[in-house]
């Protein structure tokens, strides 16, 4: 792969930093371009020079039967590879040898067993699995992968590493990435992109956390400052609601894990296509209801995400089973831990980066070609399992798929006088989709501590682009945290109906009680 230098081109007069006041608006030429050389969100639409990131495809990939799946349809083939490993497990165990030994050439059996195991399914459910391999996995000329990053190797890449991949290589003599075919396949909805190309005329961030002007789709397609591109992040389109039943853990040492498991309900007040709300300071809201481990099981937390100077960026309430009453919660954000987690995730990495950003100084670094994960359909396919995913030191990451991809590169540093135990953090956003794929999290020694990473995937039938698993490695002490895990456990259903007064603050402990 013939190497393409460090930095691409800015966009004429980038911000390199933020303290306070309003960024200029993109201008009329700059505008113009939406749409035509950049895509409708503002990312490049042609590959690069070499060829090893072709053009953007978008949603043009995938055709109407995986567009329109629903929840029922995707919980339907689920529930059928339930019951496939229950009948036929040696299908899968021989599955599970070649991925745990991956080699370039054992490709061709591993998709061989795959079909094989498909094919046993019913009529319906097999072809909906069949359409979902070849295009959300990336199928055809992007199947196969291309060659193998490993600790003996991985010099001849490094300019395409981030710092967290190099500290990963370095502390784990068996880590490796696999890297496939580059496939462009973010999207959203017209109406989205519609919205996305008037805000690039209207939208302006005053200081750090107060968004004006933007109605509907990302607010900065053509960003001038490092905290821009974080807000297009916070604010893309994830449907209108969704309710997630998400399974985490924590992996000590020497792999051993428990799950922990959640429902999530998120009503998006911003880019709510089923109902616009111009001029929102409300992004969403969030409500979470824990499950499992028993000693925490049946805690409510309740999130009302905003736009807007001061605070931490959001109202929050906590229902606790145990006193049996609703309080206010005004420690949920920044780095204070998040419910569960035992301090390996901190609440602003919930969705990789949320809540304010007044603690930072942003500044915009640029843009570069990196190696992130994306595309990740096997492993979130029903057919692997947590245990199958879930190593000591990291994920298996043979079912992790990388891809070259341009990425805009964010640093924050810490604002002086002020605390958070991440001094310092390099974030790394896909330029498709505005999600962030990657953070190198430094503690207040300068040492790299945590190294966060999504599995991307385009969610056609969203449609949206979004990280599932994330994952949060531990440097220091050698243990991660994995969220958003849903293998094993019920489709999220991205078309359930959310009111507004099924996150108020009153209403918790009549939820609570009714459970």
């Amino acid at each position: 792969m013939r190497k393409t230098g460090w930095w691409l081109t800015l966009a004429a007069t980038a911000g390199i930093g933020i303290n306070a006041g309003a960024w200029a608006k993109a201008s009329p030429d700059e505008v113009a371009k939406l749409g035509k050389e950049l895509t409708p969100i503002g990312a490049v639409r042609a590959g690069n020079a070499d060829g090893t990131i072709g053009e953007w495809v978008g949603g043009k990939y995938f055709d109407e039967v995986v567009r329109t799946q629903t929840p029922q349809s995707l919980e339907d083939v689920r529930q059928q590879f339930e019951a496939a490993r229950a009948k036929n497990p040696a299908d899968f165990d021989a599955l599970l040898k070649y991925l745990d030994t991956f080699k370039i050439e054992d490709y061709p059996t591993i998709k061989k067993q795959i079909d094989t195991i498909i094919s046993k399914l019913p009529p319906e459910q097999r072809a909906l699995a069949q359409k979902q391999r070849e295009q959300i996995g990336g199928g055809g000329k992007y199947e196969a992968p291309l060659f193998i990053i490993t600790k003996d190797n991985m010099s001849q890449y490094a300019d395409k590493l981030t710092e967290g991949h190099k500290a990963m290589f370095a502390k784990y003599p068996g880590y490796k990435m696999i890297v496939y075919p580059t496939l462009r396949t973010a999207f959203f909805p017209p109406e989205i992109e519609q919205a996305t190309i008037k805000n690039a005329s209207t939208a302006v961030l005053k200081g750090t956390d107060e968004v004006e002007g933007a109605v509907l789709g990302f607010p900065f397609p053509i960003p001038k400052s490092g905290a821009e591109v974080l807000w297009n992040h916070k604010m893309r389109f994830r449907g209108s609601a969704v309710r997630r039943f998400n399974n985490q853990a924590i992996v000590k040492l020497d792999g051993s894990y428990k799950i922990s498991k959640l429902i999530e309900d998120v009503k998006f007040k911003y880019a709510n296509l089923e109902e616009p709300n111009p001029g929102t300071k409300i992004l969403l809201y969030y409500l979470s209801e824990v499950l499992s481990p028993p000693r925490v099981a049946g805690q409510l937390l309740l999130v009302h995400e905003t736009s807007g100077a001061g605070g931490s960026g959001r109202d929050a309430w906590i229902y606790n089973p145990g006193l049996g009453r609703v309080n206010r919660a005004p420690d949920v954000g920044y780095d204070n831990p998040y419910i569960g987690t035992d301090g390996e995730q901190f609440n602003d990495q919930v969705d990789m980066f949320n809540g304010a950003l007044d603690r930072y100084d942003w500044k915009l670094v640029g843009k570069k070609e990196m190696f992130i994960a994306y595309n990740s359909f096997l492993i979130n396919a029903p057919l692997i399992k947590y245990k199958d995913i879930i190593r000591p030191g990291h994920i298996n990451q043979n079912l992790s798929r990388y891809e070259l991809h341009r990425v805009w590169i964010v640093e924050a540093t810490l604002r002086p006088g002020l605390r958070h135990q991440f001094k310092k953090r390099r974030f790394y956003v896909d330029e498709d989709s505005w999600a962030v794929a990657v953070v190198d999290c430094y503690d207040n020694r300068d040492q790299l501590w945590k190294v966060q990473e999504a599995q991307l995937l385009t969610v056609p039938f969203v449609p949206t682009v979004t990280g599932i698993p994330e994952i949060i490695y531990d440097l220091q002490s050698g243990r991660y945290f994995v969220t958003a895990l849903q293998n094993e456990d019920r489709i999220s259903d991205f078309k359930i109906k959310l009111e507004d007064k099924d996150f108020a603050p009153n209403g918790l402990t009549r939820r609570a009680q009714s459970r």
